[in-house]
């Protein structure tokens, strides 16, 4: 049966935990892209709401979460932490298996714990549209429902070969009131230009931020935000691990590892920053481990150095783990991981030693969700799964062992709206999505690196 811990809603977290200060490293400024010297905070007021870009450089370790944020929070917050019984059983180990459930959201993904402050401080600017982009949809569903919730127009740019896999969450943003148009668009020059070049293109999150900050630039009132990435953005995710220390706590345990999927870095940042500081704290050793997919491996594979976030150049440069802003990955379901970068944070923690990153097959990942859904019943994302899978493995070292291991995973969404993955991976359809080759990814990397920096 299983085993689930609570928290009040008298116990949700009233600050986020900015990690900045904590950083074994301190992080590179991020550049100008036209002068490629340090950019001033000042410069990004343009995109984006004062607060965030005070918050993106904060140095206090605690930031207060405002009142009305905390008000939507409690619609979801605190999320449960469930033990995963039956799955420790159906794999024989040893190892307690915990997930922290961040599909109990109203998008169902952990995407919204950010979507909500960030609607809230444009609406407070005057802002009046948010554009963005998205690739499985997540981020734009719960950006969608932010500005619904406090009266903002949302424009989301959602990459098209997630945008032709995922319909129900395009339904999910319109239903929200967000326009939504396929990446490459015919919305923007970016869109355009891409179309030129390849109308047969899967798209790209690189381009999509393209299509998404060109709009933000050439409207009235208008602003832009990003679902991952940015320290603001995993500020606000702690909220994630922070609810997880407690619980973890009510268990009666500590994890021995925690495990998350990363793309942009959102909700594996969210989860471990905390458990870091904390591990840090008190003396503990503890694994973190950041899953990526083998198809878009910018950690395992790819450059740590500065790079644009965006396809068409137009973003401020940030030091990173890369595959090259013009890289482009297989059209995998996994579409919130199809990204060509990494937050700076969590490329720092990768640098340092903190963070252990490995890479996934498709269908290796496929069939870890599917026992994962048989045995407890609730459907990872393509995205989870891959925390999912890393979990599984190491819980059969565990067993191969005799190692009573504690994996704590990132469970970051749901996957009700990724019925089409699960009927090809079910029907044997299900390519394998091999991965990008080391040489090109390298010699691209290399390529960048002379050209942009």
């Amino acid at each position: 049966m299983q085993t689930m811990f609570t928290l009040d809603q008298k116990d949700l977290p009233r600050r986020w935990y900015n990690v900045l200060p904590d950083l074994p490293t301190p992080l590179d400024a991020p550049l100008h892209p036209g002068t490629r010297e340090p950019i001033e905070p000042e410069a990004l007021l343009s995109l984006f709401a004062r607060t965030c870009v005070e918050q993106e450089v904060a140095t206090d370790r605690w930031i207060d979460i405002p009142d009305p944020v905390l008000d939507v929070y409690r619609h979801w917050r605190p999320t449960p932490l469930l033990r995963a019984t039956r799955l420790e059983r159906a794999l024989n180990t040893p190892a307690h298996i915990y997930l922290k459930y961040e599909g109990a959201s109203p998008t169902g993904s952990h995407k919204t714990n950010t979507a909500v402050p960030q609607a809230y401080y444009n609406k407070l600017e005057g802002t009046k549209n948010l554009t963005t982009e998205t690739g499985a949809g997540q981020w734009g569903s719960a950006l969608a429902f932010a500005c619904q919730t406090f009266g903002l127009g949302c424009t989301v740019f959602m990459v098209r070969s997630s945008y032709d896999q995922k319909p129900y969450r395009k339904a999910m943003m319109s239903l929200f009131g967000a326009r939504v148009h396929a990446s490459p668009s015919a919305e923007t020059q970016a869109g355009r230009d891409a179309l030129a070049r390849n109308r047969e293109t899967p798209g790209s999150l690189g381009l999509a931020i393209s299509e998404a900050v060109e709009a933000a630039r050439s409207g009235t009132g208008t602003k832009y935000s990003l679902g991952s990435v940015l320290n603001h953005v995993l500020l606000h995710q702690t909220i994630i691990g922070l609810e997880a220390e407690r619980q973890m706590e009510m268990a009666g345990e500590s994890p021995d590892v925690v495990v998350a999927c990363v793309g942009g870095g959102s909700n594996f940042g969210g989860l471990v920053l905390p458990l870091y500081r904390a591990a840090r704290e008190r003396g503990r050793t503890t694994r973190f481990v950041a899953v990526e997919p083998e198809a878009c491996p910018s950690l395992t594979r790819g450059e740590y150095r500065y790079d644009f976030g965006d396809t068409a150049k137009t973003t401020p440069l940030l030091r990173m783990h890369t595959l090259g802003h013009d890289f482009v990955p297989p059209p995998i379901h996994a579409g919130g991981l199809r990204y060509h970068g990494m937050a700076p944070i969590v490329s720092r923690l990768v640098e340092d030693g903190v963070v252990e990153p490995v890479a996934y097959g498709q269908l290796d990942v496929f069939a870890s969700a599917v026992l994962f859904a048989r045995t407890e019943g609730i459907i990872p994302a393509p995205e989870t799964a891959h925390a999912v899978h890393a979990a599984v493995q190491i819980a059969r070292e565990c067993a191969a062992t005799g190692d009573r291991k504690t994996i704590l995973i990132g469970f970051s969404g749901h996957g009700h709206f990724d019925m089409s993955a699960y009927s090809a991976y079910l029907a044997g359809e299900l390519a394998r999505a091999e991965p990008a080759d080391r040489v090109y990814v390298r010699a691209a990397a290399a390529a960048a690196t002379r050209l942009y920096c």
